[in-house]
């Protein structure tokens, strides 16, 4: 039987992210969903979780590139919540069996040092906002079988988010441009791929004043001690066993997670 309201596609994505087993895209059954119906049922999804005791310490905001945007076929980025559970620290290892398919993005994290609601936000309210930047890693995951998601199906599912890795040194925006902040990621030492801060939006700290504002309109700030994860500035890659990636960045520093084996236990 399809699925055709916003809590029983909640409780599939839940199923799938319990027992790690992908379910069809749900625009496969109805092409007609968007948006809209996406953050439905994210909505809906966000209940569970937190009914389990999870919390929600920031948001992640996805689709900030043109390339990505052209992908999905959309014209502005989407968002879901970071979960208290999926953070790591610069250094820990990724356990692989909490996902189903991985990918890592190297990414600039802003920590909010004041409270910040839409509507009405600035990229200079922003600015004055946020309390620094951290060098950050998000793994993204689907809970859609193959990746193969449409804007509906990966809104749905928390914006594909999986878990999150950040340095512990936070740098005041005043002591640099986050539009210029240049990014090298490494796989076992060898260069993979490079990025700027400015892939995201232009200027990763419009991705907070457009998160705001996104937020407000339903009444959401974000608080102080929020992570806000601005977008990848690379194309995604895969995760395997025994990986070592380390994202360094201009300013920032550099950000270290290890991938555990089959057999390993996470650190």
């Amino acid at each position: 039987m399809p699925v055709t309201d916003a809590p029983a596609k909640a409780q599939a994505l839940y199923d799938a992210r319990r027992t790690r087993v992908p379910i069809a895209p749900f625009t496969d059954d109805d092409p007609s969903l968007g948006m809209a119906d996406g953050y439905a049922v994210q909505q809906e999804l966000v209940k569970l979780l937190l009914a389990d005791g999870d919390r929600i310490i920031g948001y992640k905001v996805g689709l900030t590139s043109k390339p990505m945007q052209k992908v999905i076929g959309v014209d502005s980025p989407d968002y879901g919540p970071v979960l208290a559970s999926t953070v790591y620290r610069d250094g820990d290892t990724i356990p692989l069996d909490r996902f189903i398919q991985p990918k890592i993005e190297a990414e600039i994290v802003f920590v909010l040092g004041e409270r910040l609601q839409g509507p009405g936000v600035t990229i200079t309210d922003a600015r004055r906002a946020v309390a620094g930047a951290v060098a950050g890693m998000e793994i993204v995951d689907s809970r859609i079988a193959d990746w193969r998601i449409k804007l509906a199906d990966t809104v749905a599912d928390l914006a594909s988010n999986g878990a999150m890795a950040t340095s512990s040194r936070i740098v005041p925006l005043a002591d640099l441009d986050p539009r210029l902040v240049g990014m090298t990621l490494t796989r076992n030492g060898e260069l993979i791929d490079t990025g700027a801060g400015a892939a995201a939006l232009g200027d990763p700290v419009a991705v907070v004043a457009w998160l705001a504002n996104v937020l407000g309109e339903n009444g959401i700030a974000l608080e102080p001690g929020h992570l806000i994860m601005t977008g990848a500035l690379h194309a995604a890659v895969p995760m395997t066993p025994g990986d070592v990636f380390r994202a360094e960045f201009d300013r920032l520093g550099p950000v270290t997670v290890r991938v555990s084996t089959d057999t390993e236990e996470a650190s």
